[in-house]
Order: structure tokens, then sequence, then C-alpha cells
């Protein structure tokens, strides 16, 4: 699933019931992510972590997906021990988890560890993570090795940085940037153009090479 891929619209059985995916996302953003199996210490942790930060998404017109191949009745039993372990889950579990035990939506979506992919019987599934735009497409996309848990503010991190980037497409988001700091002016901008698109003022760096390609603004 490379970025800008279209995620199919397939059809899946859920702790919250079936869905047909695109039905599901409306016109919503979408976190997919799989993890390795139920019942596991990591993997309750991220689950955990995503539900009480489930406010966090909504503010952001984003929905949660999970996913694994375990089987409806584990899912719904491990629900319990989630909300156990992680007590500051409010109210009923926020988010739906899909069942997969044929592996069929893990293979189709690239979920799987490349020693196993082979034998879509016993592949593995690693951490993926697919945040998806409201035109089905694949706009970010994170792999994490079983062994490590994912963090829940990079998630929501990305996500800001690629509605503004959306809503303001002359500019990117640098390296460690969080909403309210100063972002950087792509170079296709010309001199001409700043005024009109950021009244607010730019910063421009000096750099040894004598290009001027390093332009920050904080009018966004």
């Amino acid at each position: 699933m490379r970025l800008n891929s279209i995620i199919p619209n397939f059809k899946a059985e859920t702790t919250e019931g079936p869905i047909e995916f695109y039905s599901w996302q409306g016109d919503k953003w979408v976190v997919l992510f799989s993890h390795p199996a139920d019942f596991t210490p990591v993997c309750t942790t991220e689950l955990g972590r995503l539900a009480v930060h489930q406010p966090h998404f909504d503010r952001r017109n984003t929905k949660l997906l999970a996913h694994s191949v375990d089987k409806l009745n584990n899912h719904v039993d491990w629900v319990n021990d989630i909300k156990s372990y992680c007590q500051d889950i409010p109210g009923s579990f926020p988010y739906p988890i899909i069942a997969d035990p044929d592996r069929s939506l893990a293979v189709m979506l690239d979920m799987i560890d490349e020693q196993s992919k082979d034998d879509p019987n016993t592949a593995q599934t690693v951490r993926s993570l697919y945040i998806i735009s409201p035109d089905h497409r694949v706009r970010l996309s994170m792999q994490y090795p079983t062994s490590t848990g994912r963090n829940v503010d990079e998630i929501l991190r990305v996500i800001d940085s690629l509605q503004l980037v959306d809503r303001k497409p002359q500019i990117a988001t640098p390296a460690n940037w969080v909403p309210g700091e100063k972002v950087m002016i792509l170079p296709t901008v010309t001199e001409e153009e700043l005024t009109k698109l950021f009244p607010g003022g730019v910063q421009r760096v000096t750099m040894p090479s004598g290009k001027v390609y390093v332009r920050h603004t904080t009018d966004y």
C-alpha cells in the first residue's frame, strides 16, 4: 500500500457488527491499524491508549479502526481486558476491531511480515498503520515490529500536518513540528506570491550556499 494508493472497499466483521469500508468511513479521515494478536501485552497498551485519546481523534474528524487476525469472540473478550487495564477509557469501548481469521485483509493491505508473507495461513501481522483521507487514499503509513508500541501523540501530530497541508497546500511542516509552531513555505511559491498568500509575514533564512529556499511563517 504505497502513499496515495486507494484503499479498496472491503467488507469485514467487527466488534460493532459488519461494515463496508466506504460506507462506514463516510466523509471522515480514518486511522486503520493492525496489531499482531489479541491477549498480548503491547497490543493491550496500544488499543487502550488509542481508546483513551478517542476525543482527540473526534476533534480531527477522524475515526479509528483496529484489525487483527483473531476471531471475533476473542476480540469481544479481550476488550474487557483492555478496559480493565486502561481504566481511564470513558464509557464503552469507542471503536471497532476487525476480525480477520483467514488473514485475507491483512494480506491484501500488506500488513504482514516479510519472512512469513508467502503463506497467508500463517502470515504474521505487524503493527501497520494507515492514515486514510476521505477520498479513501493512503496519506501516511507507519510500520512497527511486534516488539515496539506506537506513539499516539505522533499519530495525532501527523494527522494535524496532513489536514493543515490540505487546507494550505503551499506549506510543509518541519521536523518535530506541532500546531502553533512555524511552518515551511514550499520552494515552488514565488517571491511575488508571498505577500498575497502569507500577509502575516515571512521569515527568510540566509544559507551559506546563498540559495533562498528556507522560508518560515506562522501565518496559517
